[in-house]
């Protein structure tokens, strides 16, 4: 099994779809979907994020980092939320994608994420991170 980051990117034309539906359709519709990845058996994190406008950018292309409110100027895909499955494969993890809950517009970025064991052990921040995650259960 491994690990995938489904990445919920939106428009600002699908956010306004989004933020016209009444919240309990939303809710229904999302908590059917999350229903289906626990039965199966690979939800491992879900999560949505707040409205882009309640967040901060910080930009570090300069000598110190600038921090500004909000999104990106010319945001032209937001990153609205995520999942994380444990499937077996990238393709099953496309499957899901195609069958997540979303508006026309939006897209959804598939990423594999690395298993700590894919890095090297004798690396001093390896050992201190696998101590860690251990220590927290997640190991």
């Amino acid at each position: 099994m491994a690990k995938y980051m489904l990445i919920m990117r939106g428009t600002d034309e699908t956010n306004a779809k989004m933020m016209a539906t009444p919240f309990e359709d939303m809710l229904a519709t999302v908590g059917r979907f999350n229903e289906e990845l626990i039965r199966a058996g690979v939800l491992v994190a879900a999560e949505g994020l707040d409205d882009p406008s309640q967040g901060v950018v910080v930009d570090y292309s300069g000598e110190t980092p600038v921090v500004t409110d909000g999104p990106y100027g010319e945001t032209k895909e937001l990153f609205g939320g995520f999942y994380i499955l444990d499937v077996a494969s990238k393709e099953e993890a496309i499957e899901w994608a195609k069958r997540m809950p979303a508006f026309p517009g939006s897209k959804a970025e598939i990423r594999r994420v690395p298993a700590i064991d894919e890095f090297p052990q004798d690396n001093e921040w390896i050992v201190k991170e696998r101590a860690w995650r251990e220590r927290t259960g997640q190991l």
